[in-house]
């Protein structure tokens, strides 16, 4: 049996509507997606930035360019969108909460150990893109950013924090 549940639990907030009951489950989360932002500020530093690479010309002269170490990005922001509809719309349809706590659990320990990427939606709300770039070692990161990038050659980013080894986030604008 599903059951409306309202911050109606006391007679003084009997008087509240049910819509500000809605607000607060959305901004719960949105709230702690901020906190875990904040909290990215302590995560180990790590970078890809741009390297010096010496260049002969033809006539012996020496010139110092700065080359990406990154060779191919792809937008990812799309990619797990289907993923998270899923989890939405099975919760809609688990009758119990106690099954919802159960199923969520299984889905976080899965999501959590399989250490491949951090998307959380919620960050697109504040700015975020997400990214995989493939490294000059042919190595495929995720990147969580607010910037826009297009251009493997363009790409420098001295300031990122590490999530795992394949994971990063760029917490500067």
């Amino acid at each position: 049996m599903k059951e409306q549940v309202t911050i109606k639990w006391h007679h003084k907030l009997s008087i509240i509507p049910d819509y500000v009951s809605y607000i607060l489950y959305f901004l719960i989360p949105v709230f702690l997606t901020l906190i875990s932002l904040l909290l990215a500020n302590f995560l180990a530093k790590d970078s890809l930035e741009k390297t010096h690479k010496i260049i002969k010309k033809d006539n012996g002269e020496e010139q110092t360019v700065k080359t990406s170490k990154v060779i191919e990005v792809e937008q990812a922001n799309n990619a797990f969108l289907p993923s998270y509809l899923g989890y939405f719309f099975v919760a809609l349809s688990v009758p119990y909460f106690e099954t919802l706590i159960f199923v969520f659990l299984v889905l976080f320990i899965f999501t959590f150990f399989s250490q491949t990427l951090y998307f959380n939606p919620l960050f697109l709300l504040f700015g975020y893109h997400f990214y995989y770039l493939t490294t000059i070692n042919r190595t495929k990161v995720f990147l969580i950013t607010r910037k826009i990038l297009k251009d493997p050659n363009d790409i420098d980013l001295p300031n990122l924090k590490r999530i795992n080894n394949f994971t990063f986030i760029d917490i500067r604008r």
